[in-house]
């Protein structure tokens, strides 16, 4: 056994589903019988998942809104094969949520962790999205994100009929997952019947009022559906635009760490923090348009686009105070200190008098531009009755270009000006208020300079006023699939087979440029040393009318101008720090993959038994290019590089779905699984660095002159061997009962710090040929490489319960009431090659998650509640030049509530309105040092968003 954890994990996990399954089993009789004598009301048809069949006994009887979303999705459940959650549209063009993010968060097993105040990234299982794949009607899709994680709101959630979250692997489900694989599925117009024409508009407002003068607490969202049948209905279209303008006012703090602090006793002290105000606008407009011909039972041909662009403007204006004395430094006029007085409760200080301080105030400027477009061809050709080739092929482009710009002012260059006496004191939520002495709005005091004198280059002091980074990125693949199935003869349950293969080409362009921004005048590359200024006064035209206000952590005002006006007054300064330079890569991934399986369909023993039996051959190409850059002397050495790697895995897979007794379902899923790492881990490039000094200690890599940091082409993927079971219970009257559990043993896990041996050879022109010489002759080009390797494993082991229950089942005086309840249970040990005996917690992962869903429709009235709730996290963030970092997120829950009308008779037939409320619990988003709750490093409260729509479909 590799892992200690396994069994007494795998012992707990058998109790909990033992234990759940017995209550089940005990529970769903006297549940059938109220079912039994409630009328039949299914859902109409809607995709089911790979290997299934839809129930072609149904009743055609339609149900809309949110117990007919909740009944289509039931369906999709029971039909299928594998074990899988859904989400489906209350109608054409509106899922039932705000955003696809906040759909799939009330699915069993599925968490959401909110970035700029929106539900962006999912983890599934505990697993975050970097161990998901995400799919366009069975397409894999490319993104705008920095890796392969999908950000949710680049999709206009009105495009989409349903959404199917597969928790296990099928042969023909390409690209799976390893905690899940999210399919958003267009809706197919010729499922429709007949013309539908569906326009809707809401508008938003923020609870607080801007935070920033230039921002705005309003938005909008709008959106038409047209669909239609021509040519006896052989001919369906639908077309969609959407248009949104969604406003986030943020209040942010950060603190920089808790170190000891020699002048407070050695007590840990806050070492600085960040508090500011954010006011976010995204802009987002796109389009889809669905064809899909029919012309006979022995063609069905679809095409369908996908085009998306959004534009999200930030804009953030704080100030960076430095507290703890050790890291301030000595300045110009004395050290900063802590005055007598300072109360310490726990080893930590929780009040102190702070004077000498210079802080730096930002007024800051983010605007991201994006587009993503997705086309598909789908042909299945009936060659005969019961024999299909299939032929699909797909495009996706995603290309996002930022514009992040910083600009600094304070009283004095590199602490020659004023400074402050500031007072911090603890609040219960764990941030400090942090009042001060001096005005900050005053530009009498206040100058654009770099009041701390941090800008450097690598080899000279630069005065930075400003920081402008521009990345951009271009994401592609394209994919062809081919796929052949039939039907056996009389073999009994064996009913069919399947045998396909796809090719798929990722290619994914990042490119990186900085600038350093300094005063204009004399002087050349912003250096200190040529002259260049040190500060400049604030011009009055580029102050703008109100002055912001930290006053929520004590800051009465701050300086506050417009940044863009700013940024044309500062010059402009290449940045070629070699870290800056190797940044920019390509990495290309060619991807073949084959499969075959058997269909199972038919009795054993008199039970209904479906199924499948598979594998995959998945043979892959990566490469990647790049440089390598190392300093030498105040001169910057690069040198371009590329490498590749193939492999092959061999991934099998099983399904099986028995029907016990009538409406209650065991299914299982054994396979094998593999998600590939993240693209920026598997970049060539590498920042070098060169110690002169190690020349001539010996060949050990430890000694040598070279080392470096950077990726690995070599990389393999994650892979997973995952059993997962299911007990479901089905009523008639649309609602169910299941309970799954799940059992992940992980392999080739990333672990991203390792060290390995790496050639300089390159680098060796940097050098003197006297020094080249030494170093060959002891081979001491060898050394050693931070980098990503595929050293870790561990074990997930979970469980997850759903209870959808609509009320009518108990009684029909309820009719009309009902609840959609999960509960998630998931614990795991993960552990790196690098550090075998520390177990660590999965970025993402809650070992308790929650949703309760309670609401009431019938005579057009609706209204519904959601309670989401996760248990503490680890939360991934964007740290420094975009790289991941990790902090341990709190526990939270999330309250959301809508309440609306759907005219059913009479002039406004068609007509719906709808209230909407987001964050009711005005739940702030917290992380904190992971061995101290106390020690707070981000704090976000984003607070509550009330949305008013209206909907017409004619």
């Amino acid at each position: 056994m590799r892992y200690s954890s396994n069994m007494s994990m795998r012992r707990r996990g058998a109790l909990i589903v033992g234990a759940s399954v017995l209550a089940l089993s005990i529970a769903t009789p006297a549940l059938a019988q109220e079912a039994q004598n409630a009328p039949v009301e299914n859902p109409p048809s809607g995709p089911v998942a790979p290997g299934t069949t839809s129930d072609e006994t149904a009743a055609e009887i339609v149900v809309t809104g949110i117990r007919g979303s909740l009944e289509a999705s039931a369906r999709t459940k029971r039909n299928a094969t594998m074990i899988v959650d859904s989400v489906s549209a209350e109608d054409v063009g509106k899922l039932p949520d705000v955003s696809i993010a906040d759909s799939l968060a009330r699915i069993p097993g599925v968490t959401a962790q909110r970035l700029e105040g929106r539900d962006q990234r999912l983890s599934i299982r505990g697993l975050g999205p970097d161990f998901s794949t995400t799919l366009l009607n069975g397409r894999e899709q490319v993104t705008v994100g920095d890796n392969r994680g999908v950000e949710y709101d680049q999709y206009p959630s009105e495009f989409f009929q349903n959404v199917n979250v597969y928790k296990g692997a099928d042969p023909a489900l390409i690209a799976a997952g390893i905690s899940g694989t999210v399919d958003l599925r267009m809706l197919r117009p010729l499922d429709q019947g007949k013309q539908t024409i569906v326009v809707s508009a809401r508008g938003q407002m923020n609870d607080k009022k801007t935070l920033n003068p230039d921002g705005t607490r309003y938005g909008y969202r709008a959106s038409a559906t047209y669909v239609d049948q021509f040519a006896n209905d052989t001919l369906g279209i639908a077309i969609g635009a959407s248009a949104t303008q969604t406003p986030t006012q943020i209040e942010r703090y950060a603190a920089w760490g808790f170190p000891n602090a020699s002048q407070a006793g050695g007590n840990l002290i806050l070492g600085g923090a960040k508090p500011y105000v954010q006011s976010n606008l995204l802009k987002r407009y796109g389009g889809v348009a669905t064809i899909e011909w029919r012309p006979s039972d022995r063609f069905h041909s679809t095409f369908d686009a996908l085009y998306s662009n959004f534009e999200e403007t930030q804009r953030l204006r704080g100030i960076e105070f430095p507290v703890n004395p050790d890291w301030s430094g000595t300045q110009n006029n004395g050290t900063t200190v802590i005055a007598p007085g300072y109360t310490v409760s726990n080893g930590l200080v929780t009040g102190a008098t702070i004077s000498n301080v210079v802080a730096v105030q930002r007024n800051d400027y983010n605007r991201r531009k994006a587009e993503n477009l997705s086309l598909g061809w789908n042909n299945d050709f009936a060659i005969t009755e019961t024999t299909h080739l299939k032929v699909d092929a797909s495009w996706s482009r995603a290309t996002r270009t930022d514009f992040l710009l910083e600009t600094y002012s304070g009283t004095g260059y590199n602490a020659s000006g004023a400074k402050d006496t500031i007072r911090i004191s603890q609040n219960g939520d764990g941030t400090y208020d942090i009042v001060p002495t001096l005005d900050y709005s005053n530009t009498s005091i206040i100058r654009l300079t770099d009041p701390r004198g941090w800008g450097y280059n690598g080899t000279a002091a630069v005065v930075q006023a400003g920081f402008l980074n521009q990345p951009d990125f271009t994401d592609d693949l394209k994919s062809l699939r081919a796929s052949l199935d039939g039907e056996f003869g009389n073999l009994g349950v064996i009913k069919g087979w399947e045998i396909g293969g796809n090719f798929s080409r990722r290619s994914k362009e990042s490119n990186y440029t900085s600038y350093f921004l300094c005063p204009k005048g004399a002087g050349t590359n912003c250096t200190v040393s040529s002259g260049t200024p040190t500060s400049l006064a604030v011009p009055s035209d580029v102050l703008l009318d109100r002055q912001v206000s930290l006053d929520y952590l004590g800051v009465p005002k701050m300086l506050t101008y417009d940044p863009l006006k700013v940024y044309a007054l500062l010059n402009s300064v290449y940045d070629n720090r070699p870290s800056s330079l190797v940044r920019d890569n390509v990495v290309t991934e060619n991807v073949w993959t084959g499969y075959g399986k058997i269909v199972i369909d038919g009795l054993a023993g008199g039970k209904p038994l479906k199924g499948t039996i598979g594998v995959q051959v998945v043979h892959t190409e990566q490469s990647s290019d790049g440089a390598i850059a190392s300093l030498l002397n105040g001169v910057v050495t690069t040198s371009p590089v590329t490498g590749k790697a193939s492999y092959t895995n061999i991934l099998p897979s099983a399904t099986m779905s028995v029907e016990l007794v009538p409406d209650f379902y065991v299914k299982l899923n054994a396979a094998q699984t593999m998600v590939r790492p993240r693209l920026d881990q598997e970049r060539i490039t590498q920042d070098v660095g060169i110690n002169t000094s190690n020349i001539g200690r010996g060949s050990l890599p430890q000694n040598s002159p070279f080392s470096s940091n950077g990726g690995n082409i070599n990389l393999r993927p994650y892979k997973s061997t995952n059993i997962d079971i299911s007990v479901e219970k089905y009523f008639n009257d649309g609602g169910y009962l299941a309970l799954t559990g799940f059992y992940k043993h992980l392999t080739d896990f990333v672990d991203p710090s390792s060290s390995t041996l790496f050639d300089f050879s390159g680098l060796l022109p940097a050098l003197s040929a006297a020094q080249q010489a030494t170093i060959r002759s002891q081979n001491a080009q060898f050394g050693l490489v931070s980098q990503p390797t595929n050293s870790g494993g561990g074990d997930v082991l979970g469980v997850e319960a759903t209870a959808s229950l609509p009320f009518r089942m108990f009684t029909s005086a309820l009719d009309g009431f009902g609840v959609f309840v999960t509960g998630t249970y998931v614990d795991s040990a993960i552990k790196y090659g690098s550090n075998p005996t520390t177990a660590i917690t999965i970025p993402g992962q809650s070992k308790w998650v929650g949703t309760a869903t309670g609401y009431f429709e019938k005579g057009g009235f609706q209204t519904r509640v959601t309670y989401r709730y996760r248990s503490s996290f680890l939360a991934e963030l964007a740290g420094l030049s975009a790289n991941p970092e990790f902090r341990q997120g709190k526990a939270e829950g999330v309250l959301d509530a809508q309440i609306g009308y759907e005219f059913k008779s009479g002039p406004l037939t068609g007509l719906s309105i709808l209230l909407q409320g987001k964050n009711l619990t005005d739940e702030p988003f917290v992380t904190s040092e992971a061995s101290d709750p106390r020690l707070v490093r981000e704090y976000q409260r984003y607070t509550r968003d009330y949305y008013l729509g209206v909907t017409y479909k004619f």
